[in-house]
This record gives C-alpha cells, structure tokens and sequence, in this order.
C-alpha cells in the first residue's frame, strides 16, 4: 500500500487512480499522518432477471397433496 502526502496525491491523482484500478489501495497522508484511504468500489452484484423459465416448467395439480405413507414412512424412518 503505497502512501502519499496530500500535495503528492493533487498533482498525480490520475495516476493513483489508475494503481488503485490495478488493485492496490492508496494512502493519503498529511504532515505524515494518515487521513484517507483510495481504494477500489466493489462491483455491483448481477441483478436478477425474473421470469427467465417462462413457460418452461410446470407444476402438477397434485403437488401439495399428502405423500403416501410409504414415501413418509422414509422421511421419519419408520
């Protein structure tokens, strides 16, 4: 992490920009104090498209009837 002084960072802020894309974080620093980090944003997350599988599934009439003692005999271990 590389870090600069205040008048440093005014006058190559293209260039600090450009390590921060890189992916590497700036610090910017005034009489050798520490004031502000430069650091990448985060991506935007993918936004959900609905209704993609359209028409493409179905459900049966039946789907939430009872299981049949069998299929649920399984599912407590009896």
């Amino acid at each position: 992490m590389e870090t600069v002084n205040i008048y440093d960072a005014k006058t190559r802020f293209s260039q600090l920009v450009d390590k921060v894309v890189s992916g590497e974080d700036v610090v910017v620093s005034r009489n050798g104090k520490p004031l502000v980090r430069i650091t990448q944003l985060e991506k935007p997350k993918r936004r959900i498209k609905f209704g993609l599988l359209k028409g493409e599934l179905t459900v049966p009439r039946d789907f939430d009837a009872p299981l049949p003692d069998e299929t649920l005999a399984g599912f407590e271990r009896r």
